[in-house]
């Protein structure tokens, strides 16, 4: 199962000074916009998401289709092949994406200790 790129995204109380923070650590704005309240931030291959007001606590952030550089994969696992891929596995989903759409969609899955997981498909 291929997942694609990862991500951490973190809810943050002040973006300004969450991206000063991380640029401290080489961190670089990859996408988003400080005035839509979010920023996608990048160091090597490494991403997180900094997202004020928009959902509470973190979360591990999944987008099948991209990769590292939010660039289109030839081939991919769709979103709801994962999430059907889960569910006849026994795991109990969050939030489900319609299984009769295509394109865009996500689904949410709590880990055993309650972290929460985004599984997020763009394209």
């Amino acid at each position: 199962m291929k997942l694609g790129a990862f991500s951490v995204s973190l809810s943050v109380k002040d973006i300004q000074a969450s991206k000063t923070f991380y640029e401290h650590l080489g961190f670089e704005v990859f996408g988003g916009s400080l005035e839509m309240n979010y920023l996608i931030m990048k160091n090597g291959n490494a991403l997180i998401g900094l997202f004020q007001g928009m959902f509470e606590g973190n979360l591990l952030t999944f987008n099948p289709g991209w990769d590292e550089n939010a660039q289109t994969l030839d081939t991919f696992d769709d979103v709801r092949a994962i999430q059907k891929h889960l569910k006849e596995n026994g795991v109990k989903l969050d939030r489900e994406a319609d299984e009769s759409a295509s394109g865009p969609a996500h689904f949410v899955v709590l880990d055993p200790d309650g972290n929460v997981i985004l599984v997020d498909q763009h394209v």
